[in-house]
């Protein structure tokens, strides 16, 4: 029976425990056999309370979730640009600054894998607002630290304790917004991670020229403050998660499991992996390029280039709205394709080339990212948390790998290697998205079938009684 908004606690059970978290693969229903593959969400013993596109609550949350994208990202990356100010401060060399970065990521992406595991016994919005307060006010600290070790501890800090909200955001959304607008929500959320991205990439470079490193960092600390107060005054409490106490090892082990022996979920996070160590690998290196001959632009200038962001939040809310409506197996194979024309273009002479290379990419890989992510909640069945703690362990191990392996193809064969090196992640993204694609189309068509023989059969039994009844 259906739980009022304003009453329903997080608790709040969609059905019994262990129908609600089973990762069995066989994904059945009370009322019919689904194939996992199928682009529809594992019903329980009671019905979803469903979340309907254009409502309310739907705009709710999906502003609550932008700000959480925000925030969790404006925090990661606001210190990139920050790099050679801390090197100067701390008197420590360009290797070394380029920790208080890579720490924040590194520990960013173990604690993704634990974030949705801890989520199934704390629960989905607890744990969001506590990770965004507390990695706020870590990054309110840092620039009142004079040490440069306990300085990198606060951000390996953040990096742990803002785990606890990509992962459980997508769960969250997987559980309560109607499937046929899961895509659209979805698309939002990363439009919030892009746009925060930018905010700490480029913004804070403005603060910083205006008011100093001090007060930027502080500022954006302040900034993701204010982004959890609006989060907790509009994200309504879970309706359909079921909570699970305590930290059960077995389960979380059976639940990982039996995502990665899923049919389809390893190519989504194959996908993940491989897109997103595309296009750090480009970001990563073409500042190297551009600041050398020909082009000699400054440090300001280059980091600049990161407004395109603003293109991935656009076209991420957009490719969600087009995958509620064409299916997520054409509209992720079209990003793919935008994202590889982008690093092809990178690889002419010309600025505007470049530049406009780098926009397609941006565009193509924020597509491609938005329907493989909101692919994992409507693949996964059940312990959805899981599921996306895996997707996002895969994007930030891609992002890590690949984007440093990326520094080999450029000592050795400068851009042009760096290219063909993130064309071929991007062709291995290709042939797990076109595989998948496949699969799923296959399994909807089985589960459509079988539903047509079952009402068949329902309204044969119907006739035969009927003609029973009449005799």
């Amino acid at each position: 029976m259906p739980v009022s908004r304003d009453t329903a606690p997080e608790p709040h059970s969609a059905g019994s425990p262990d129908n609600a978290d089973t990762v069995s693969q066989n994904g059945t229903s009370p009322q019919r056999d689904q194939s996992p593959l199928a682009s529809t969400s594992v019903q329980t013993s009671a019905e979803p309370v469903w979340i309907k596109p254009g409502s309310a609550e739907f705009r709710r949350i999906s502003i609550a979730l932008f700000l959480a994208g925000y925030a969790t990202f404006s925090l990661i990356y606001c210190v990139q640009p920050l790099l050679p100010e801390l090197a100067n401060h701390f008197a420590v060399g360009p290797a070394e600054s380029s920790l208080a970065l890579s720490l924040t990521t590194g520990f960013l992406a173990f604690a993704i894998l634990l974030a949705g595991a801890v989520s199934e016994a704390a629960g989905r919005k607890q744990l969001m607002l506590v990770s965004m307060c507390v990695a706020s006010i870590l990054n309110l600290i840092a620039p009142f630290l004079s040490d440069w070790h306990a300085f990198l501890v606060v951000r390996a800090l953040e990096g742990l304790i803002l785990g606890g909200v990509p992962a459980v955001a997508m769960a969250y959304l997987a559980e309560e917004i109607d499937p046929k607008g899961l895509g659209m929500a979805m698309g939002i959320y990363i439009s919030g991670t892009a746009i925060g991205g930018l905010s700490g990439r480029v913004v804070i470079g403005f603060l910083t020229d205006l008011f100093g490193w001090h007060v930027a960092l502080g500022a954006m600390g302040a900034l993701g403050l204010f982004a959890a107060l609006g989060f907790a005054v509009l994200l309504p409490a879970s309706r359909n998660f079921v909570r699970r106490p305590g930290f059960q090892v077995r389960y979380h082990l059976r639940a990982w499991s039996g995502h990665l022996t899923h049919a389809g979920l390893p190519f989504v996070f194959l996908i993940g992996a491989f897109a997103m160590g595309c296009f750090v690998t480009i970001f990563n290196y073409v500042g190297f390029r551009l600041s050398d001959a020909p082009y000699g632009l400054s440090q300001s200038q280059i980091g600049l280039i990161f407004v395109v962001y603003l293109c991935g939040s656009v076209t991420s809310s957009i490719a969600g709205a087009l995958s509620d409506k064409l299916g997520r197996g054409p509209v992720l194979v079209v990003g793919l394709f935008l994202a590889g024309l982008g690093v092809a273009l990178t690889i002419m002479d010309s600025l505007i080339g470049i530049i406009g290379g780098i926009v397609i990419l941006t565009s193509g890989f924020f597509v491609a990212h938005s329907i493989a992510s909101g692919w994992v909640g409507r693949l996964a069945n059940g312990a959805k948390g899981h599921a996306s703690s895996l997707y996002l362990l895969a994007y930030y191990l891609g992002s890590s790998i690949m984007g440093s392996a990326g520094g080999w193809f450029w000592a050795q064969g400068g851009w042009n290697a760096v290219a063909g090196f993130a064309g071929t992640l991007l062709v291995c993204a290709l042939l797990c998205g076109l595989y998948l694609w496949r699969l799923v189309s296959i399994a909807e068509q089985v589960t459509i079938s079988s539903q047509i023989e079952q009402d068949a059969g329902e309204l044969q039994g119907e006739l035969a009684d009927a003609r029973q009844g009449s005799l």
